[in-house]
């Protein structure tokens, strides 16, 4: 599996292409706004896009889910049940924020762990790595040794605790026991700033490394 990172949104926010090499079918992960940048890495890479995967319901990531999916008439999959109450209160979120007003959405489908998403001929694992939020997921592509991991790990940090209902020891939980066990040489897409590896997390990371 391919990808490409498009920043979007003040937060600068990974919004990451992921697609198959034989089919040229493509997901954009966590659209979280700015669509018509979005849209032109879609058409430099040659791509068609088939679904939207959605890590978490901070409005960075998902702000622009409901007018992408309906634009394209995209199926939504993810984030896990338990980040409903942050889609609802998209509007609301827009407000705290300062971003423009943005809708809310249902997904077709909630993730959970051990579900798998399909991206042409391709597949992705779903790990439930709650913390940063209650209902975070991350895509793990096993061929490729890529993750898409959002909010849960950065290069030298972790993600924020102090939103309603994250939780520390929760986060560190999920990327000990969920995101690690991967292995050392698996290359990880963060919802924020540079990649890296989980081998390099794992012996460097002041929050939760070694």
């Amino acid at each position: 599996m391919k990808y490409r990172i498009v920043p979007v949104t003040p937060f600068e926010q990974n919004c990451s292409l992921l697609w198959c090499e034989e089919t040229r079918r493509a997901a954009v992960v966590d659209p979280g706004g700015d669509v018509p940048r979005i849209l032109r890495a879609v058409e430099k890479e040659g791509l068609t896009l088939e679904r939207i995967l959605v890590t978490h319901g901070h409005i960075d990531h998902a702000g622009a889910v409901a007018e992408l999916a309906a634009r394209l008439s995209l199926p939504v999959e993810g984030p896990h049940r338990d980040d409903a109450f942050w889609i609802e209160g998209m509007p609301q979120q827009s407000r705290m924020f300062g971003f423009p007003e943005v809708r809310s959405f249902v997904p077709d489908r909630w993730l959970a762990q051990g579900d798998r998403v399909r991206v042409g001929n391709a597949e992705l694992a779903v790990l439930h790595c709650p913390g940063h939020t209650p209902g975070h997921v991350a895509f793990f592509d096993a061929a490729g040794r890529l993750a898409v991991v959002g909010d849960v790990l950065f290069q030298g940090s972790i993600g924020r605790t102090d939103f309603p209902k994250g939780d520390f020891d929760t986060l560190i939980d999920s990327i000990r026991n969920r995101l690690f066990p991967l292995g050392d040489d698996v290359a990880f897409i963060p919802g924020h700033g540079p990649m890296s590896t989980f081998g390099k997390e794992r012996r460097s990371n002041p929050f939760c490394g070694d």
